[in-house]
Parts: C-alpha cells; structure tokens; sequence
C-alpha cells in the first residue's frame, strides 16, 4: 500500500475495529478511511464494487469475515471477475484480490466450516493461493496484489494465532514468492505426502513420527490451487513412487483427487502402491468437538496411511480386515 496508491482495502470491520482478525490493524491509522474502507454488512454489495473498482483500474484488497460469507458474493468473483478478461479479448484486467479465513476453525459448525479451494480451484480465470506459514503469507500476498488477474487468498483463522521462524531474506521489502510454485517443506525418499494450508503443519508432524519407524516422508506445500505445480508433485512421486494427499475439504472432486489424477495420468508406472487421498468427512461440519474432532483429518489419520503405503503389516491387516 506504501509502494502504490491504486491499493485499498475494504471489508467488514476492517478499518475502525483493526479487522476481525486484526490482519488488518495500523492499517487505517497509516493509510487513511479513503484506502481502508469499513463496509456494510453485505458481501454482494461490497464485492460488486471491488470488481467495478479493479476493472477502473485500481487494485482492490475485499476481506470476507470468513469465505463462506463469500458465497453471498461468489457471482462476483466467478461471473464478473474470473471471466472479464477473457470475454473482453484481454483488453480489461481485473487485479483484485479475496482474501479471508477458510475451511474449519473451532466449534463454528457446517455454515462456517468449509473449505472453498477445490470450489474456487476449478474456476478458469481465477488464481486461487493458500498459504501455510508466515512466508507464504508474506511472499504470496505480495505477489497475490501485484498480479493482473483475479486472486482468490485463502487463509486459516487458526493459522493467525501460530508463529513461524522466517529468514531476513523474508523481511526484504523486495521479497515475493512465484505463484503456482510449490515447496518441498522436507525431502523424503520413502513416500510424498502434498498438502495445503493448516494440513501442511499435520504433515510435517506425522512426518517426524513416521521417521522413528524408518518411513521417509517428503512433505509438499502446494502454495496455490490454480496454477498448481505438477511438476514438482509428479517429480516428487517418481523418486518415492507413493502418494498420499492431505485437505480439510470433502473428498468428492476434492484438490486430492485432482492430484492423483494428474499423478496417474502422468506417473502411474513409477507407482509401488495405490494412492490414497486422506480429507475431512463426507459430512456437514458437526458442532459437538468430539465430532467435529473425527470430522477433520488427524496426524493419526495421516501415519495410517503413510504404513498403508508402505506395506506395514499391521495397518494392511486393519485395511483388509
């Protein structure tokens, strides 16, 4: 915002009151009620007008409270701001970016528990990122503002309250991370487990437990949905020959399943062993913690399947029980 003056931010709450989250917070102080523009409590009013706004020519930052308030909006994003470019031959741009919290937080129940990447992930004309750690959100958000198209920032409400070591490279004002890259969080040789967002840190833990037994787990954070980076995935099978995908969403059309997909399509022949997808439950978020519990994925969840894939006899007994 210091570097250009054609981006604001506008959303509910997030001038006066600092942001639900206080993601926004200073922000108002620094920059002005013109540039952080608290709105009414209508997603498809102040939605419309970011749109209209980046199609001006500005650059627009539109929080939602949480993305399922943006389903009161979502013939904004997909019918007006994914598709303007193409439908006008590339002569009007939208650089606009959604951002706000996704999929499950704590106790919020089915309305407020979804997670929109696959939904989003699917849309040509959209950018769709999901960071996990402090310089994902950093490098990605940047990159996210700077971009011409339409981006789509999902975030995680229980990702705000972690703290994560970052290099000084981070902190230049110059840093940015390339869109539709991901990272290899830790090398492995024995399986390739991808993730995104919150599920990237259940990957990592199961990681560190699946090392005391001699399983070597190679952990991916995809970074972003739409572009995704097959490329680093199918490389990545090919030297573990095995799969596990890991979201909080619904298994049906999910991220996973278009991960193994593109992994069958294009390694199959590199595989040793089925691959398998672990998600959230075929469900609507339950309310009661003890459901909601068994509704998510679990480290316990993940370190099942990692000795599935490898052929650990005590979990193939379990799956042909």
């Amino acid at each position: 915002m210091s570097a250009d003056s054609k981006v604001f931010v506008m959303g509910e709450e997030v001038g006066e009151y600092q942001g639900a989250y206080k993601v926004t917070k200073g922000l108002l102080q620094k920059f002005g009620p013109d540039r952080v523009l608290d709105t009414p409590i209508t997603e498809a009013g102040f939605a419309g007008l970011g749109v209209g706004a980046a199609m001006y020519g500005l650059k627009p930052i539109v929080e939602f409270m949480t993305f399922n308030f943006a389903m009161q909006a979502i013939d904004h994003l997909i019918n007006s701001a994914a598709k303007t470019n193409y439908m006008s031959g590339g002569t009007i741009n939208v650089p606009i970016v959604f951002r706000g919290p996704n999929g499950a937080a704590a106790g919020v129940a089915a309305q407020h528990s979804q997670c929109f990447a696959a939904w989003y992930g699917q849309v040509p004309g959209l950018k769709v990122l999901v960071p996990y750690d402090a310089e994902d959100a950093r490098g990605l958000m940047k990159a996210a503002i700077r971009d011409p198209d339409p981006v789509v920032f999902l975030e995680n409400e229980l990702l705000y309250g972690e703290s994560f070591p970052v290099s000084k490279g981070v902190l230049d004002p110059s840093f940015t991370l390339p869109i539709g890259k991901a990272k290899i969080m830790r090398e492995g040789n024995d399986l390739t487990l991808v993730a995104f967002s919150k599920m990237v840190g259940y990957a990592l833990k199961a990681a560190d437990e699946l090392a005391k037994e001699g399983i070597s787990v190679e952990v991916i954070n995809l970074r972003s949905i739409r572009p995704l980076d097959r490329e680093t995935i199918n490389a990545s099978v090919r030297k573990t020959s095995r799969l596990l995908t890991l979201e909080e969403g619904w298994p049906q059309h999910g991220v996973g399943a278009e991960i193994c997909a593109s992994v069958v399509e294009e390694s199959f022949y590199y595989l040793d062993a089925p691959v398998e997808r672990i998600c959230g439950a075929d469900v609507p978020m339950p309310y009661a913690a003890n459901l909601e519990r068994l509704a998510v994925p679990q480290i316990d969840d993940i370190i099942r399947a990692a000795r599935r894939a490898c052929f650990r006899k005590e979990d193939m007994r379990q799956a042909t029980a």
